[in-house]
């Protein structure tokens, strides 16, 4: 049914909100990032397996539940390892990022044609196949790079009273939420308006599209405005992006809104991994990323789901896209506020 398809979907992110520090916090307290990293995809490899066989809701349930245990570190681990391979050079992130954009345009199309042909199944064989390729890279990532200095509990206790640190999550915590009720409504809203599958094909290979040369330069964006100064855009792009969904009642016009997607998604990422990496001390830096991948994809991304579906039972697609932007649009004017006074405090002091 409609509300079991809703529950499924929103069991992923909502466990992955305690499975991604759970498992980053364990690397990092162990130093076994390469044995974590290869546990979680073969068994997230294995869920999706599983998950391809079965049909009954309460299994699915609990398969789902494994799946996003097991798959939730995953990107925040090679994210913490390319940070520390990259050195002096972790400015240039996106430049290695810009390759998960490209990948998720070029299997799109494959995929849908697997699927066309052989049956939904593939879907499940691929994503395990390609999952098994990655693993083997995975094994070849000298993880011995990522620093060890201090101990663990000593880390965590710094990075969670850093004020600043966390303020910036919840910030991404509001722009997950935002973020959640484009991804999730977005084919309603096109559809709402009279748009075709092919045109909602379309939006989705802009806004695809968009990110190539947002991650390709992302560092210079750094460097012009730092990942506060990122996030800051990132969150007010959002709240415009969602106003501006509410004011049409045209379908072409949603192909020019996502032409803005670049500075939404890619921003906020790209300023996440960076601020992650810069704010926890040796030691907990994976635990770090796996706090922003919670706060992002787990919290803001079930939280914004969820709001989007109560709305849409008050309101059409348009209002539902007008108050969540306005409740982003307000985040954000908070956000800069205590960013102002804070700021002011410490040059008093």
């Amino acid at each position: 049914t409609g509300g079991q398809i809703g529950l499924l979907a929103g069991l992923s992110p909502l466990v992955s909100l305690a499975a991604s520090p759970f498992w980053t916090g364990t690397a990092d307290a162990t130093r076994r990032h390469k044995a974590i990293l290869a546990m979680t995809i073969v068994g997230a490899g294995g869920m999706a397996l599983l998950l391809s066989r079965q049909t009954e809701f309460g299994w699915l349930v609990a398969l789902i539940c494994l799946y996003a245990f097991l798959s939730a570190p995953i990107f925040s681990l090679v994210d913490s390892a390319t940070l520390s391979l990259l050195g002096e050079r972790k400015q240039r992130y996106g430049r290695v990022r810009v390759w998960g954009t490209v990948g998720w345009g070029v299997m799109a199309p494959v995929a849908g044609e697997l699927i066309g042909r052989f049956g939904l199944h593939w879907a499940f064989w691929g994503y395990a196949i390609l999952l098994g390729i990655g693993l083997v890279i995975a094994l070849n990532i000298p993880f011995h790079h990522i620093q060890v200095g201090g101990s663990f509990r000593s880390g965590m206790r710094t990075l969670l009273t850093n004020r600043h640190w966390m303020l910036f999550l919840l910030m991404v915590f509001f722009a997950g939420v935002g973020m959640a009720s484009i991804n999730n409504y977005l084919f309603i809203y096109m559809d709402g308006l009279g748009a075709d599958e092919s045109l909602m094909g379309i939006a989705l290979t802009v806004s695809t599209l968009s990110e190539l040369p947002v991650m390709f330069f992302g560092d210079r964006l750094l460097k012009r405005f730092g990942a506060r100064g990122m996030l800051i855009l990132a969150m007010a792009v959002i709240g415009v992006r969602l106003l501006l969904y509410s004011a049409t009642d045209l379908p072409w016009v949603v192909l020019i809104i996502q032409l803005v997607h670049g500075l939404t998604f890619p921003i906020i990422y790209l300023a996440g991994v960076s601020y992650a990496d810069q704010s926890a001390p040796p030691g907990v830096k994976a635990t770090a990323q796996g706090m922003f991948g919670s706060a992002l994809m787990g919290f803001g991304a079930a939280a914004g789901g969820l709001l989007g579906g109560l709305l849409l039972e008050r309101t059409d697609p348009a209002g539902m896209y007008r108050i969540v932007g306005l409740v982003v649009l307000a985040a954000l004017f908070l956000f800069i506020l205590f960013e102002w006074r804070g700021g002011k405090k410490e040059k008093t002091a």
